[in-house]
């Protein structure tokens, strides 16, 4: 059974429309990412799941009820925010035994259920501090505590990393998801970071303007995207115009000018349904700069570095193959290449994916 389902899905604020059709089902148990740019209408989708915004078309399901007019307090809903929303007058106890004194927990019940949600949070010993004394990654886990100790049949995130510096917010996602994983509650996380998605969610949900772009497993999402838009949001992409010159077997051809003809796997263009117009994607580190001439099915393609972007253990390269600028991230071994450095281009067909024209 659907932990979430979201049936024609409308939002309108005034004569905008922030959310349009959407329809989706979270399964039970999974941690689902809605992932997209700023106003897509990915927090507006979690905030009425949450109860907090009507929808203006459609229904929503929890489980197998209708909770379009039950109200947040009613849905039995962890929430955890950007900024924690923690209450500075309270301790950290009396912030995570919140929720509970609105259930009917028995108030004997209550202490041994905060210091478990504590302790499952990594933070056993500062019941009797308050949030001002905390840093923020201590807060996070304090937000989440209190969302998880009530129990609750979804746990809704929206940007609850995002005020956290780089490399808390590492440590935190793969916490994050230990929990989860952990306590197994349905999780619907909200981001426009696109290595959270990849790294915690089993389904990724891309949106853009209102509009759900993609759903599936973040291997897919990156691997086959289904839209330019997800090809160029997800991570590096060279996208070129190209022909499709077959298709309907396990290969579909390809041919685009600066690689020349090739055939990928029909898995990597599920929506080529004819010859033509189309569009070859190439990730940026599919693409393998080098000295040396390319191995027996490899593509090789002269080219010439113009720019050397240093990101530490990888170089992002910007290198010009005829009229054609492509870019390429490749791990460092050795020396890195410089600007004007006759280089080869290699490219598996098997690496590349296909989008209608």
């Amino acid at each position: 059974m659907s932990a979430v389902t979201l049936k024609n899905i409308v939002k309108r604020f005034g004569g905008f429309t922030a959310v349009h059709q959407t329809s989706l089902e979270i399964p039970e148990g999974a941690f689902v990412t809605l992932l997209g740019p700023s106003g897509c209408g990915k927090t507006t989708n979690l905030r009425m799941i949450a109860g907090l915004l009507d929808p203006s078309e459609g229904e929503i399901l929890i489980g197998d009820k209708r909770v379009n007019d039950v109200p947040i307090h009613e849905r039995n809903l962890g929430l955890v925010f950007q900024n924690y929303a923690l209450f500075p007058h309270k301790t950290v106890a009396e912030n995570v035994a919140f929720g509970l004194k609105y259930r009917d927990v028995p108030s004997a019940d209550i202490p041994a259920k905060v210091k478990a949600a504590l302790e499952l949070v990594q933070l056993p010993d500062v019941g009797h501090r308050y949030p001002k004394e905390l840093s923020g990654g201590q807060q996070q886990r304090i937000a989440l505590a209190r969302a998880i100790v009530i129990e609750p049949d979804v746990l809704l995130l929206d940007e609850p990393l995002s005020a956290l510096d780089a490399n808390l917010r590492e440590d935190m996602r793969v916490e994050l998801k230990r929990i989860q994983e952990r306590i197994g509650v349905t999780t619907v996380f909200v981001t426009h970071d696109q290595s959270e998605a990849l790294a915690m969610s089993d389904f990724i949900v891309v949106m853009s303007e209102g509009r759900v772009e993609q759903v599936g497993k973040p291997e897919e999402v990156y691997n086959t995207p289904a839209s330019e838009f997800v090809a160029n949001f997800l991570g590096a992409s060279n996208i070129f115009d190209a022909t499709c010159t077959s298709y309907g077997g396990p290969l579909v051809g390809i041919e685009a000018p600066v690689f020349g003809g090739m055939d990928i796997p029909a898995e990597k263009a599920p929506n080529l349904k004819s010859k033509g117009s189309a569009k070859l994607v190439v990730r940026a580190e599919k693409l393998v700069l080098s000295k040396s001439s390319a191995a027996k099915g490899v593509i090789s393609v002269p080219a010439k570095v113009e720019t050397v972007d240093y990101q530490g253990q990888a170089v992002r390269y910007f290198v010009r193959a005829g009229e054609t600028q492509l870019q390429a991230i490749n791990m460092i071994d050795g020396r890195p290449f410089a600007v004007g450095d006759e280089v080869n281009l290699h490219l598996r067909p098997q690496d590349c994916a296909a989008l209608p024209g």
